[in-house]
């Protein structure tokens, strides 16, 4: 058994070995807490989710931690805009995030730093890189001299020659524009901390490399984030986390983006789509299905019809679970272990849609199984479905999702006496053999939305695609 990934510096499929045998450390860059989040936000939480949980399956002692970035120029410009202290928005939109990740399924990480929690360790790292000539003091800024790193680029395979670096608003006294900031001086109003240059706040790429220093070590396994992220971020961590002396991460895994029109969405373009509002009119198990089911290197291109498929290919694996799980009169404990084409596909760089097509396959088998009456072997199906949908976080019968089956739970109740009523109605035309008024009745439910399914223990309804 070996775990395949893509590594974004090598720019191919690599063979993963641990730098402890059977432990693996991941650091996932997580929210800048701004605003709260879209499902473009999130899905990079469900990517790296689901690669823990193979990580887990697989036997790995997992340490993931995802950081909180919760200091930066568009939370300062939201503060200044709305009168509000820039912790009270940054506190706002982390619990946002946090309720988002948790909605969808998301184990919590072994660790969620905060920027702003570790000031301490960035001066350290910045004392360093002046001690050593990588870095420089200007007007209260520190800049990272990005000619002093041989390295620099190599994330990105770019030419330094051609290179446009972002910059922010009050940053003089640089050597040379394509050089970063670590360090930006404060500015009248602005939050700021005590520093042997003066007092200031962090740049965005020192935040990261502090905190995965401290937490992970010199170095450590994966560093995970969207493709967005390569340049500058990334590569400016690697820039700042070698020059200092540390390895930093062996593996760059880059999860790809959620469009909408084409476009990456974002706040920015006025095409975001927020979860909270999302999980209001979708059950959020089919909102997990259709985020983290796609290969995590595939875009997304959001629609309304894209997210009704997905809700539909959820539900018959839902239905087939369900219906096994009546027959055998009590829920169906998981497999040990997922089929061999399943961890196939999933060893070689966590190819979920492959997997997931293993998952249907063995639901038509199950289903075919229940057909013949076949119990024993409609429960074995249902015990390698329950093992599949664990490693994907997609299984209905885990607590997690315990009463998340029902939209609109406060009207679950009143609704379900309702269609009661009207199977009342249909069991007695059917006792009467009155077929004709029976299907009516049937067929009428299901142009509401509803589907009516005769079990052993009576007639049952279930919310259909819409």
């Amino acid at each position: 058994m070996t775990i395949r990934l893509y590594d974004t510096g090598a720019r191919k499929i690599r063979d993963f070995t641990p730098l402890t045998p059977g432990c693996v450390s991941i650091y996932l860059c997580g929210a800048t807490v701004q605003a709260a989040p879209h499902i473009g936000h999130i899905r990079s939480g469900l990517n790296f989710d689901i690669m823990r949980r193979w990580f887990e399956y697989r036997g790995y002692d997992v340490t993931f931690l995802r950081n909180v970035t919760d200091i930066d120029d568009k939370i300062i410009a939201k503060s200044a805009a709305q009168g509000r202290p820039w912790w009270a928005i940054g506190y706002e939109n982390e619990r946002a995030f946090n309720t988002g990740y948790d909605v969808l399924g998301c184990l919590p990480p072994t660790y969620e730093p905060r920027a702003t929690g570790h000031i301490t360790e960035m001066i350290e790292m910045m004392r360093g890189l002046i001690e050593r000539g990588h870095a420089y003091e200007a007007d209260g800024n520190v800049y990272f001299d990005v000619r002093s790193f041989p390295g620099y680029l190599a994330l990105s395979n770019q030419d330094l020659d051609d290179l446009r670096q972002p910059s922010g608003e009050g940053e003089t006294g640089k050597r040379d524009q394509r050089d970063f900031a670590m360090w930006k001086a404060a500015k009248p109003g602005e939050p700021s901390w005590e520093t042997p240059w003066g007092r200031g706040r962090p740049g965005w790429h020192l935040e990261c490399s502090a905190m995965a220093h401290k937490y992970l070590g010199t170095v450590f396994d994966i560093h995970g984030g969207g493709i967005d992220l390569i340049f500058p971020h990334h590569e400016n961590e690697i820039a700042q986390a070698k020059a200092y002396g540390d390895e930093f991460a062996r593996y760059w895994v880059h999860n790809a983006w959620v469009t909408m029109s084409g476009e990456k969405m974002s706040k920015s373009l006025g095409n975001s789509v927020l979860v909270s509002e999302m999980v209001k009119h979708w059950r959020p198990i089919v909102l997990r299905y259709y985020l983290g089911t796609p290969h995590y290197r595939s875009m997304i291109e959001y629609t309304e019809e894209a997210l009704r498929e997905a809700e539909s290919a959820f539900a018959r694996i839902e239905g087939f679970v369900q219906r096994v799980t009546e027959k055998a009169g009590k829920a169906v404990a998981a497999a040990h272990e997922v089929p061999p084409a399943f961890a196939e596909a999933m060893d070689d760089d966590l190819g979920v849609p492959q997997a997931l097509a293993i998952v249907h396959t063995t639901v038509r088998q199950g289903n075919s199984a229940l057909a013949a009456d076949d119990k024993e072997a409609a429960v074995a199906r249902l015990a390698e479905v329950r093992a599949m949908l664990g490693v994907l976080g997609l299984d209905p019968l885990d607590p997690h999702w315990a009463g998340e089956a029902d939209r609109g739970e406060d009207l679950h109740g009143v609704v379900d006496t309702l269609v009661r009523l009207v199977l009342e109605q249909r069991e007695a035309a059917r006792g009467r053999k009155d077929w004709a008024s029976a299907d009516a009745i049937r067929d009428q439910l299901q142009q509401t939305g509803l589907v009516i399914e005769d079990s052993p223990t009576g007639p049952r309804w279930t919310l259909g695609p819409r």
